[in-house]
């Protein structure tokens, strides 16, 4: 299902320490309708590089199904009530998806 560009169903990334963080910004990305949909998966384990130091931490993902055209709402929204300094944001967009759950993201974010 592919509908006009700003409607396209987008999955939006980032990552927490803690569960707690992680479900207060789904709840908050609903709320406000930023989002259709968030997922968030425990346990997660993340290797990087942070000031110079190598990491390795435990954290939790969030995924939040949004539409094209909230890229730049939801994308600021979680940068600035993030408590991470620099948090990962990234947005993927499925070619392809059921037509009825694409609407269904589309109505709940509009």
């Amino acid at each position: 299902m592919t509908l006009e560009k700003s409607a396209e169903l987008l999955i939006v990334v980032t990552s927490f320490s803690s569960l707690v963080d992680a479900k207060k910004m789904a709840h908050q990305l609903i709320e406000s309708r930023l989002a259709a949909c968030v997922q968030i998966r425990d346990g997660v384990q993340s290797i990087y590089r942070w000031e110079g130091k190598i990491c390795d931490a435990n954290e939790v993902q969030l995924s939040a199904k949004t539409v094209a055209d909230k890229w730049v709402d939801i994308s600021n929204f979680i940068t600035s009530h993030h408590p991470y300094e620099l948090p990962e944001v990234i947005a993927y967009a499925p070619k392809k998806y059921e037509a009825l759950y694409g609407k269904w993201v589309q109505a709940e974010v509009k």
